[in-house]
């Protein structure tokens, strides 16, 4: 007997999230981003978070590059307005 399971078109992917390294000192500034969560999978960003996307000159920050490149694809039904 075998089973086969379907998932839903519209369910988020699974996205292996990694743990928040602590930055090492730099001289670079916390970035303050537009979004408190991640759009696409709900995580809360972090100012440490390296995938971002700008857009209507807002900086919106992502865990992951699967989460940016999906938001890029239609920004308008993940922005707020």
């Amino acid at each position: 007997m075998s089973v086969s399971l379907m998932a839903c078109a519209q369910e988020t992917p699974k996205v292996k999230h990694k743990k928040a390294v602590p930055a090492a000192k730099s001289n670079a500034k916390a970035v303050k981003f537009a979004n408190a969560m991640d759009p696409i999978c709900h995580m809360p960003t972090e100012p440490e978070m390296k995938d971002t996307a700008v857009y209507k000159n807002k900086t919106y920050g992502f865990c992951s590059v699967y989460c940016k490149d999906e938001f890029k694809k239609n920004p308008e039904k993940y922005v707020q307005k």
